[in-house]
């Protein structure tokens, strides 16, 4: 049967599922083998916080969004064009997400009277016509899976989990996808078990056959190639590219690199992945609680190698009083915090950027630090080096704000020319520094930086006191002298000030823009999506986006002068933009969600365009 080919410039696809139908891995291996096109892509996984939730309820379902197109895309879309739903649950609770017409591929075998009650239908949506405005493809996953395996010697159970591997065959030949990647990774996750191999390769092909012979899919579509500079790329989530930016640090610094983490999610990625990479000098230590894993990172950068632990908001809440020594020891320190929807508890896999006020203040007494946020997966290994130059040029401690979405979603990185990343190598103390050639003053600052000199203990004739209490300026000593902790105070936040970051850039194609938008970390895509939209639509607004957020580019208030109207878009209730109205006493219009989820472009677009019409 000959069909036929279509052809698209974007595509979202969103499987959806019970938490353990494999959804997760079906959306990675597609995503993996929709790079290899060289489309770009990004993605946006969502998954309960429990280990293995209520199977066929609402609260269990997982899902993954991938959008991929042939051109420059910022977002994982809006909403989905496909939907593979493996069950009710996951059908009722991604429907409202989908436009009319969209195509919805159903597992028909889990649309039992039992699971339809479980989510409240009173009566089958396939059956009674309330799906009659999409593009419904009625699928027997389970039942088509266990019969192709029927030859396999694999249990039941085993066959029936296969499901997810059938769903990505049909996909992945709908979408014209290579897959013998994805038979090398099977290969590979069931080495200890080949009849699992064989069983999930069969899977995965007879997905791919239901798609070419049945008469249901009448078309198959592609999707060209993006245009991207040439280079070498790889697909990588922000934890991962985090990690490899530490790595990167440890090579261009020549130091050690201490990671002392306590497993957390959404940060635990980071733990895993530096864990394998012993030869590149990173040593990492899983302690047994935030206060020992920050302690341990401390003690480390004390000793002369780069210390670093990785947390969420519940552990930096913890992590503060050694980070309040860490300001006063004045020695370099990266916190890696990657935000997740809270107080407390909260929602442990669900984004948010609510840590900002937190980090910026969350420290008893005068305790600034430097605080960095990457916008997307890829830019988390440039955020990490820039951490890391922050804290060793300066000696002070410097947080990174990631969140969950940057975390785990991804998207195309190129791979980065290793000579051109900046030289982080450091100039031990190695010798007294006084006056008198005798004496060593461990408080006596770099005129430029304001950093004090780092001396590893044990160096002859460098014997120093370190610990919480205030310190004499440059001696050291224990002083509770008046005067000079007003001048000790004071020359911290200068340190902090000294710091050089980039001026702040601003897109602003026409130049005549009255509305400027603000953003800081992963609501660069979403913002910047929606400003191109309006762009095309002939309105004109001005984009600029923060990553130093301790200190503030040097710039930003003349930049935010020059505009009518500053809309500070944000995962939290306007941190960012209190921030802004103190510091500089522009009326910044907040604009606010605390869903767990990212703003979608099209939500900013109806809302930046009231604000470009009423400038």
């Amino acid at each position: 049967m000959t069909k036929q080919v279509r052809q698209l410039d974007r595509v979202v696809i969103r499987f959806a599922g019970d938490s353990g139908d494999g959804m997760q891995l079906t959306g990675d291996r597609f995503t993996s083998e929709t790079a290899q096109l060289g489309n770009d892509i990004s993605t946006l996984p969502n998954f309960p916080a429990e280990i293995r939730a209520p199977a066929g309820t609402l609260p269990g379902v997982s899902s993954f969004q991938v959008h991929f197109a042939d051109y420059d895309i910022l977002t994982p879309g809006d909403a989905p064009n496909v939907l593979v739903a493996m069950n009710p649950a996951a059908l009722k609770a991604n429907l409202g997400d989908l436009p009319r017409g969209a195509d919805i591929i159903v597992n028909t075998d889990e649309f039992t009277k039992r699971n339809l009650a479980k989510v409240g239908y009173a009566a089958n949506p396939l059956e009674d016509g309330s799906l009659d405005g999409y593009s419904v493809h009625p699928v027997g996953l389970t039942s088509m899976t266990v019969g192709a395996l029927a030859d396999h010697a694999v249990s039941k159970k085993d066959a029936e989990r296969a499901k997810n591997m059938f769903a990505l065959g049909l996909l992945s030949w709908m979408y014209s996808r290579p897959y013998e990647s994805t038979i090398r990774f099977l290969e590979r996750k069931f080495a200890a078990r080949p009849e699992l191999v064989s069983a999930n390769i069969a899977a995965f092909k007879a997905g791919w056959n239901f798609g070419e012979t049945t008469e249901d899919f009448g078309v198959r579509y592609e999707v060209k190639p993006a245009k991207m500079p040439p280079g070498t790329y790889r697909n990588i989530t922000g934890n991962a590219a985090l990690a490899l930016g530490i790595i990167a640090v440890a090579v261009r610094s020549k130091l050690p690199v201490f990671l002392g983490a306590y497993p957390i999610t959404p940060a635990s990625d980071i733990l895993h992945e530096l864990s394998k990479h012993k030869r590149f000098g990173i040593t990492t230590m899983q302690a047994e609680d935030e206060i020992a894993a920050i302690g341990a990172a401390l003690g480390a950068s004390y000793g002369g190698a780069l210390g670093i632990t990785t947390t969420s908001g519940p552990g930096v809440a913890l992590k503060g009083e050694t980070i309040s020594l860490a300001v006063a020891l004045e020695l370099p320190l990266v916190i890696v915090d990657v935000q997740r929807a809270g107080p407390s508890t909260g929602m442990p896999t669900k984004t948010e950027q609510a840590d900002l006020n937190m980090a910026l203040f969350g420290r008893h007494g005068e305790a600034p630090v430097a605080v960095i946020a990457p916008k997307s997966p890829s830019d988390c290994f440039h955020a990490a080096i820039e951490a890391a130059r922050i804290a060793l040029t300066h000696r002070t401690p410097v947080i990174l704000l990631s969140d969950n979405y940057v975390a785990n979603g991804s998207e195309p990185w190129l791979l980065p020319d290793i000579d051109s990343l900046p030289d982080l190598r450091v100039e031990f103390a190695t010798e007294p520094n006084g006056e008198d050639g005798s004496t060593f003053l461990p408080y006596l600052r770099d005129p430029r930086t304001l950093a004090r000199p780092w001396a590893i203990p044990g160096t002859p004739g460098l014997e120093h006191r370190i610990g919480g209490l205030e310190k004499a300026d440059k001696t050291g000593d224990i002083s509770y002298d008046p005067a000079n902790h007003d001048f000790m105070v004071r020359t911290r936040a200068a340190r902090i000030e000294a710091i050089e970051v980039p001026d702040m850039e601003v897109e602003d194609p026409d130049g005549d823009a009255r509305v400027l938008v603000l953003g800081w970390g992963s609501t660069y895509g979403p913002i910047g999506a929606a400003c191109r939209t309006l762009r095309q639509r002939g309105h004109s607004i001005a984009q600029a986006h923060l990553r130093h957020l301790a200190p503030m580019p040097g710039n930003l208030g003349d930049v935010l002068s020059r505009y009518d109207r500053v809309v500070i878009p944000e995962m939290n209730l306007g941190q960012l933009a209190h921030v802004i109205r103190a510091r500089y006493l522009v009326d910044a219009i907040p604009y606010n969600q605390v869903r767990g989820l990212p703003f979608t472009a099209s939500e900013l677009e109806t809302m930046l365009e009231e604000v470009v019409k009423n400038a």
